[in-house]
């Protein structure tokens, strides 16, 4: 019993160490994004202007959204915040892998390297949607929205807080949408989903796909919606070439 007990604080002791790692990984590169505020604000804020390389790809009209401060701590807050989730962006493989390290000593062989793919595949998938919503996705939501104009009378008065906080929700909520695929072919592992099966509930998923869109965007018009629902309704659509065609079991 007391053998037991030891090995449990043993293994308590272990994960406590790798948290703490992680942690001191996560602020030394946040601390490094902090001090680099030139570059880490020239990278947040490019989306803003006609300048940014996906609407020169698109050979986008000029067009530059003009950010306000409101508030007295406003900016000093903004800062430390993008600077602290940019640590934990680019930490982030860092801190996987003390998780797995600390979780494959107790998995078999094969369990061991299917674990390593599917979090592998998942950090993979969820770096994609970061950048194909800090690329696409959100460039093309703000041109709409900020230059948006119900008359020439009325000018957009956009605040820096407000930009901030939309780019790093959507970032986050189109990072974990785009873990479907992943989770399709867990289901699929299991027996619980097929290819045949998602292609007869294709048109339920659609309508699913656009609720779940209009909910975890963080702004409420139509644009950003549709935005947002074509690439999920992609994945779904990529998800059923990754499952089986038909499940082996009940």
């Amino acid at each position: 019993m007391s053998e037991q007990t030891a090995t449990f604080w043993e293994h308590l002791d272990v994960l406590r160490w790798a948290i703490i790692r992680s942690l001191i990984v996560v602020v030394a590169f946040a601390v490094v994004a902090f001090c680099m505020k030139e570059w880490l604000f020239a990278v947040v804020l490019a989306p803003t202007t006609s300048q940014f390389i996906t609407f020169r790809l698109m050979d986008s009209p000029d067009f530059s959204i003009h950010l306000i401060n409101t508030g007295l701590t406003e900016q000093f807050m903004t800062h430390m915040r993008t600077a602290a989730y940019s640590g934990l962006l680019f930490a982030s493989p860092y801190v996987i892998y003390q998780l797995f390290s600390f979780v494959s000593p107790g998995l078999y062989q094969n369990e061991r390297r299917a674990a390593y793919k599917i979090v592998c595949s998942s950090y993979l998938m969820f770096l994609l949607g970061t950048l194909v919503c800090y690329f696409i996705i959100f460039p093309l939501t703000v041109r709409f929205l900020g230059t948006y104009q119900v008359s020439e009378d009325v000018t957009n008065m956009l605040t820096l807080q407000s930009y901030i906080d939309t780019l790093i929700s959507m970032c986050l909520v189109i990072g974990v949408v785009f873990e479907l695929p992943v989770v399709c072919a867990l289901l699929g592992r299991m027996h619980l989903l097929s290819g045949s099966l998602m292609r007869r509930y294709r048109r339920h998923a659609i309508v699913a796909i656009l609720v779940v869109a209009a909910i975890i965007t963080p702004t409420t018009d139509i644009f950003t919606l549709l935005v947002v629902s074509l690439p999920i309704w992609l994945l779904y659509e990529a998800s059923i070439f990754i499952v089986p065609k038909s499940k082996t079991n009940s």
